[in-house]
């Protein structure tokens, strides 16, 4: 029996399941981008079909720590367009785009609940709880099989601290908050630095940390001057056959 308490390697992250999935044509798009999804390292977030540019099939994916990058997008997309053309889930034309989950993104497995303990959530459950189907509040981590929610919308007479089950809930998603933000950057910093290292590119040091050694050139002595009044009077008793008083004979 798996430890739900015990940390998840990336390995365990890739196959964890989704606990909140969606219905009819999404989920028939799931069915197939979800597979092709995991065989490229990426997990599947959200599928959302939506009326735009008259059909759009929007694929929410992420690589199991939660990054997704531009590059990834592009390799996802150009993957899965083959893939969704011989499958053919939906009836009609469609433009196919693939994003990142987004900073307020939603949150569909246990470990997404897990990860963005402390920030505020918005829950709408799909069986109510305690005669309430809409939630709000910071997270609080799980429980078993439920998510511990501090509410910040509480009437009176109500507890503040709920437990939600999670194969109950219908759409949960973070709200967009400071803290949210700054660790979302916090955390594509990171991301983008571990990228650049495992490519061998990681940048090069700026230009006011560079060390420079530096080297003195040889000091030479400067010579004494030759037209002093020393010289000028030595001159001329030599000139006169005279013997420097200094020297002696």
């Amino acid at each position: 029996m798996t430890d739900p308490t015990a940390p998840m390697t990336d390995a365990n992250l890739l196959g964890e399941p989704r606990l909140v999935v969606e219905p009819g044509a999404a989920a028939r798009v799931a069915a197939v981008a979800g597979p092709v999804l995991q065989g490229m390292g990426y997990r599947l977030v959200r599928i959302r079909i939506t009326g735009e540019a008259g059909c759009t099939v929007q694929i929410m994916a992420e690589r199991p720590d939660g990054s997704m990058q531009i590059e990834d997008c592009e390799a996802v997309s150009k993957a899965l367009s083959p893939v969704l053309d011989v499958a053919d889930p939906i009836d009609r034309a469609y433009r196919l785009e693939i994003s990142s989950p987004g900073i307020d993104r939603p949150l569909v497995r246990r470990s997404d609940f897990e990860r963005s303990h402390g920030h505020l959530a918005k829950i709408e459950m799909a069986v109510a709880h305690e005669g309430r189907k809409r939630f709000r509040g910071t997270l609080q981590g799980v429980a078993g099989d439920c998510v511990k929610l501090h509410r910040d919308d509480v009437g009176e007479g109500e507890d503040a601290d709920v437990l939600l089950t999670m194969e109950d809930i219908a759409e949960a998603k973070l709200v967009l908050t400071d803290e949210l933000i700054a660790e979302s950057m916090r955390r594509g910093k990171a991301a983008e630095r571990e990228l650049k290292r495992n490519l061998g590119l990681e940048p090069p040091a700026p230009a006011h940390a560079a060390q420079h050694t530096k080297t003195s050139a040889p000091k030479h002595k400067k010579p004494a001057p030759k037209n002093t009044k020393q010289h000028r009077l030595a001159g001329i008793r030599a000139r006169r056959g005279e013997t420097d008083p200094d020297r002696g004979d």
